[in-house]
């Protein structure tokens, strides 16, 4: 009866299992978990057959669903995790992040309202190989390939190599692995998919196609369309997987939500009056403020804390050198922060984890008292987090960023240089949803060459909020909410020297039922 029972669940889904899978599965009794299971699987795969050796080319991610069950459903499943292969290698693979995976599920379970859609918690200990980084870039290829096929001007879509003689009206979608400037200042591109590489032309004669083509980046992967040989294309279209979201969600119930971040608690800077009055204000001892009591989530995106040795001389500007008396000190502050506001906390390049993207959770070594505080939740960066799901009511997903990648585009676009883009971050946002990616070039951030490109923006976000650029700007684009963040933290001489203005102490505010953004300001008058 449970084979029936899955088998008509998966048909009604659009896939199927084999037949060895489908055996597997009818012997346990827990058929809800195992429709969990499968459906996850599809998901993260895009595979329209189940097979075993799906689940063994994916075993982290079907270790990571085995660990969100409930402990009981855990164990009426152990047999079919040893039938599956994952009980004891993926238990040695995992056995560093095991107190995080639970300290994370505990704190998924304990606070209604908030669910963690995707967040990376992996520590991977793994020796990297150069097949890593090629299988990174294919994968990536493929996913963003299927976003670009669906667009209507990439008419006449062929592989690279298909080319042949001069074709009109041809389409092809590619990495760009490499650009330059002609003597005509034409932009020369040399595009590649998996069957070959070609050369793409953008003349300078057309203004408009010629800026898109000065927003291209290394190792973006687009769509052009054009008339060419098999040497070369002349592009009279570029085209970018882009961000649309179809609609702006409102909630049926005032909820209110804060963002905020780059708190660089323990630097002699930290602006503590600040964020004082902050913490006044929320928990309703500021008059005049009957909004507060709607305020129901908080998100920090990042360099909460100030760290330690994260550039040179770091220790003069601080006031605590110790990393885990930073975490301390600033949990005894969070934890004054009534405890029906949800704090959702991802980790910045200050924060004790590494540097390499995306980033895990805060470690639990060093940031114990981050952990015990009964109202917080911990992701990884970058995140996707839902918030105010209700009865009929979806909620709306929030991807949250640091940024780390930002200052890369605005000193290698030449628009964005020109408009020294650090001090308007949300144009940079705006550019990465564009691109859906929040580090396309290589060189932008050092990260992991997960088979999965934890950086892409597979799902499009209804907002989208980081930091880093301690810069403070609020705006749309195709309806996502783009949301920068200010610093809590005095201007640095590094800032000053880079030419940045930051903002302070400024912390917008929206309502998820009449969609209202206000900027709370917390800033000391001078």
């Amino acid at each position: 009866m449970n084979a029936q029972e899955i088998l008509r669940f998966c048909m009604e889904r659009g896939f199927l299992l084999d037949n060895e899978v489908l055996g597997l599965f009818d012997e346990t009794s827990d058929v809800e978990s195992v429709k969990l299971i499968i459906e996850k699987i599809k998901d993260s795969t895009n595979q329209r057959i189940i097979t075993k050796n799906l689940f063994n080319q994916n075993k982290d991610k079907v270790f990571q669903i085995f660990s969100t069950l409930p402990k009981e459903n855990q164990q009426q499943l152990e047999k079919l995790k040893i039938k599956l292969g994952l009980s004891i290698e993926i238990s040695k693979e995992f056995s560093q992040e095991k107190k995080e995976q639970k300290q994370e599920k505990k704190m998924i379970q304990n606070l209604n309202g908030v669910k963690i859609l995707s967040s990376f918690s992996n520590t991977h200990t793994k020796k990297l190989e150069v097949e890593d980084f090629t299988k990174y870039f294919r994968n990536r290829l493929g996913e963003l390939k299927k976003i670009l096929q669906g667009n209507a001007s990439l008419k006449n879509l062929v592989s690279i190599n298909k080319i042949s003689g001069n074709r009109q009206g041809i389409s092809i979608i590619g990495i760009v692995s490499g650009k330059s400037i002609t003597k005509n200042r034409n932009i020369l591109l040399e595009v590649e998919d998996l069957t070959g590489k070609i050369r793409v032309l953008v003349n300078s004669n057309n203004p408009k196609l010629y800026e898109k083509g000065e927003e291209i980046s290394l190792d973006s992967i687009l769509g052009f369309s054009g008339v060419g040989s098999r040497e070369i294309l002349f592009a009279n279209e570029v085209v970018f997987p882009d961000s649309v979201l179809a609609e702006r969600k409102k909630s049926p119930v005032e909820e209110s939500v804060l963002f905020l971040g780059d708190l660089h608690f323990g630097s002699k800077l930290f602006l503590e009056n600040g964020f004082s009055k902050f913490i006044d204000y929320l928990n309703g001892k500021i008059p005049n403020t009957p909004e507060v009591e709607k305020i129901k989530y908080l998100f920090l995106v990042g360099d909460i804390i100030a760290g330690v040795g994260v550039y040179p001389s770091q220790e003069k500007d601080l006031i605590l050198k110790d990393i885990e008396e930073q975490f301390l000190g600033l949990s005894q502050i969070l934890n004054k922060i009534r405890k029906d506001i949800k704090i959702i906390i991802s980790p910045g390049n200050h924060d004790g984890v590494r540097l390499m993207e995306p980033q895990p959770l805060l470690n639990e070594r060093y940031a114990w008292s981050i952990y015990d505080l009964k109202n917080v939740i911990l992701t990884g960066n970058p995140a996707y987090v839902n918030i105010g799901e209700k009865d009929n009511f979806s909620g709306f997903d929030v991807l949250t960023y640091h940024g780390f990648s930002y200052p890369y585009y605005a000193n290698t676009i030449p628009k964005f240089m020109t408009e020294k883009t650090l001090n308007f971050p949300d144009k940079i946002m705006t550019y990465l949803l564009k691109n859906r990616h929040l580090a396309p070039s290589h060189a932008s951030v050092q990260y992991y060459p997960s088979e999965e490109d934890n950086l892409m923006i597979k799902k499009i976000p209804d907002i989208f909020v980081s930091g880093h650029t301690h810069k403070s700007a609020v705006s749309y684009y195709n309806n996502i909410l783009v949301v920068s963040i200010s610093s809590w933290e005095a201007k640095t001489s590094n800032q000053e020297r880079m030419g940045n203005e930051p903002d302070f102490c400024k912390v917008p505010m929206f309502n998820l039922k009449t969609r209202a953004i206000k900027i709370l300001d917390f800033e000391d008058e001078k």
